[in-house]
């Protein structure tokens, strides 16, 4: 890289910085080049990007961002993850880790706070985004179907007593017949 892709890259990892909510730092010292097309492959599919950068060029990024708490992990072949959606990249992450014992998270940041491993996998085990989104749905329209069927079921009450009335008195002018 010249200079002036290092100042162009810098500054596309910064506008990532600057838009994300979440990065995950891991180690991946060791890993195929299968490995870690699987892993950028899963990641994309979890709306996530991870990307090996330079570590002076990703703390050159960092500086000045909320994300300044990660510095300190990018010693050795590290490599950033980020998305919108924390949850997503904190899965995608450890569950790679399970299956691959030379892919090692190293911590985050979530906002300005600071995650350690223990809380990358935390995070992870949270519901994602858009379960939390099926089940907030589903609680505003549980209430709608409660109030439909309340309204609803006067008026069945009242079908059956009136049928049963109409058939009463079917019964009752046969038998007179």
């Amino acid at each position: 890289m010249d200079r002036t892709e290092k100042r162009e890259f810098i500054a596309q990892l910064s506008a990532v910085f600057a838009d994300t909510s979440f990065v995950l730092v891991a180690q991946n010292k060791g890993l195929t080049v299968a490995d870690v097309s699987e892993l950028r492959r899963r990641m994309r599919a979890a709306g996530a990007t991870y990307k090996v950068a330079k570590n002076r060029l990703a703390m050159l990024a960092l500086d000045g961002t909320r994300f300044q708490t990660v510095s300190p992990l990018l010693k050795g072949p590290t490599a950033l993850a980020w998305s919108t959606d924390p949850v997503a990249v904190a899965k995608t992450a450890v569950e790679f880790a399970r299956g691959n014992d030379k892919f090692v998270i190293l911590g985050g940041a979530l906002g300005t706070q600071a995650l350690n491993p223990d809380g990358i996998k935390a995070l992870s085990e949270l519901p994602s985004l858009e379960t939390l989104r099926a089940q907030l749905l589903g609680l505003i329209q549980t209430p709608a179907t409660r109030i439909a069927g309340v309204l609803q079921a006067p008026g069945s009450q009242l079908a059956r007593v009136f049928s049963a009335f109409a058939k009463k008195d079917a019964e009752g002018e046969a038998e007179a017949a």
